[in-house]
């Protein structure tokens, strides 16, 4: 089964921000948006400040979830071989965020927004300028909301809107 997916870029947090109070205004739930921003822990504390749900889902495709995954065992066993730092390198954050940036790397955003129909060259553009910053909002919709989904987005003043078709 699929459903509409309707993603926006901003290119601050204020203006996502205004874009999920209307969102919510209009009777999205916080379930039906996602926040992607250029690391984890920035999009888990702006999706509870704005009441959506970090962007894992379109984020993370299964060959980038697992490049990430073996890159942070990869560069824990050779964190483990420095003397001194390795055991707190390899334990730490440093490890898990160098295999979240493999992860990254792998194209997650860009192939799972390709998968559900933009564009190849449209996908990485909007995976470019997250990487560079920007907000990406996704709004899992029914097809009788898109075009209010889409004025509330244009109205918060969203950059660049993209409708596609995500398969569950």
């Amino acid at each position: 089964m699929s459903h509409p997916l309707v993603v926006a870029l901003f290119r601050n947090p204020e203006a996502a921000a205004i874009a999920a109070r209307e969102l919510h205004a209009a009777g999205v739930t916080r379930e039906q948006l996602s926040i992607i921003s250029r690391n984890h822990d920035e999009e888990s504390s702006f999706a509870a400040d704005v009441g959506g749900t970090p962007g894992v889902e379109i984020e993370d495709s299964r060959p980038a979830a697992r490049l990430g995954e073996l890159s942070g065992h990869l560069l824990a066993a050779i964190a483990l071989v420095l003397p001194g730092i390795g055991p707190i390198v390899a334990a730490g954050p440093l490890a898990a965020g160098l295999g979240e940036a493999a992860g990254h790397a792998a194209g997650g955003v860009a192939s799972a927004l390709a998968g559900a129909g933009l564009t190849p060259e449209r996908a990485n553009a909007l995976e470019r300028a997250v990487e560079d910053g920007a907000i990406l909002l996704g709004v899992h919709t029914a097809e009788s909301q898109i075009d209010a989904v889409r004025a509330a987005l244009r109205t918060a003043g969203a950059t660049d809107i993209e409708t596609a078709q995500w398969l569950e």
